[in-house]
């Protein structure tokens, strides 16, 4: 195993894990805060670069209002729910999620270099649905099945969290599909473990034959160190469409100022904003919700700020929808 593998692994392995601990590093007291103490069911994770990027002594910074857990989390109100965007009535397969014309979603696995409190598939059942080494064969047959699909997406949990053999494998399983002809990487690892974007990484994506895009996930232009701007240049050195979806997030993001220079140092890292979500109603993330009348504020004085291709669409998923539903 090569030093720069060994470098993204022991970051990983480095996250914190502890409220108290994130706490202690970030100068503040977890007496003060409305902490969640009993969070086993959706741990803490957060690795210490992207730690590294919030302000030190400031409860309401919005990089650890997204990782933070909070009573908040406990409340319950009418329209949230463990599957908010129906991927369960949308399972075709074990590992496979075919909602939409053209294209089907792979769940890769379970885990992520991050826990972002507000994640949509907080409670869902990895266990029994994620594509274990031993389904992979009858998923790529479902997709070679069915001449229809043109894209794959691979999701997660995080994708680029496979190690590379895996990884490599599943790829090349994909590519060998002639009717496929892309792969949609959706992860959220550029961001928050740029070390994983590694030379091994970028020969494997490189030496592919079908077009790959990789969407990131940042909300907000803090968590774009030079680390995460470096490592989004290598992945368009070598031909990957670099695109980012941000979700609104109340004391995060909800905000015209932030979303456009969100916006504006997206593009300094050769990314291009692709959607602005308003959030899925998980059970436990009413707290992060701003109204569809609000974000459609925001959106209007993004588009008086900024070129168009800078401008996000705005839009929402609705469980059953053939597409998601763009707003405004």
């Amino acid at each position: 195993m090569n030093t720069s593998t060994t470098l993204w692994q022991h970051q990983l392995a480095e996250a914190f894990s502890n409220v108290d601990s994130l706490c202690r590093y970030l100068e503040l007291d977890p007496a003060h805060l409305p902490l969640l103490t009993d969070y086993k069911d959706f741990p803490l994770r957060v690795p210490r670069g992207f730690v590294d990027c919030m302000e030190k002594g400031n409860p309401a910074d919005p990089l650890l209002r997204q990782v933070l857990p909070i009573l908040d989390e406990l409340q319950q109100f009418p329209g949230y729910s463990l599957d908010p965007v129906g991927d369960l009535d949308a399972v075709a397969h074990a590992g496979v999620i075919h909602k939409y014309q053209g294209r089907v979603l792979l769940i890769t696995t379970g885990g992520c270099a991050v826990h972002c409190r507000y994640c949509f598939r907080r409670h869902f059942p990895y266990g029994d649905l994620q594509l274990s080494s031993q389904k992979i064969n009858q998923a790529i047959d479902y997709i070679a099945g069915r001449n229809e699909i043109s894209e794959v997406i691979l999701s997660g949990g995080d994708p680029l969290l496979l190690n590379d053999t895996k990884l490599q494998q599943l790829l090349q399983a994909i590519a060998g599909i002639s009717h496929v002809k892309r792969i949609r990487i959706h992860t959220r690892i550029p961001v928050v473990l740029p070390a994983r974007i590694n030379p091994d990484l970028l020969h494997i994506l490189s030496s592919q034959s079908k077009q790959i895009i990789v969407v990131l996930h940042a909300n907000h232009a803090n968590e774009l160190s030079g680390q995460v701007i470096n490592a989004c240049h290598s992945l368009k050195d070598i031909g990957v469409t670099l695109l980012n979806q941000s979700v609104l997030l109340k004391g995060v993001n909800d905000d015209s100022e932030v979303l456009c220079e969100l916006s504006e140092k997206l593009f300094v890292a050769n990314v291009l904003p692709y959607y602005l979500h308003c959030i899925d109603r998980a059970a436990g993330v009413k707290h992060f919700e701003i109204t569809e009348q609000q974000a459609y504020g925001l959106l209007q004085r993004m588009q008086a700020c900024l070129p168009g291709y800078l401008v996000p669409r705005l839009v929402k998923e609705q469980a059953g929808a053939a597409h998601k539903i763009r707003l405004g």
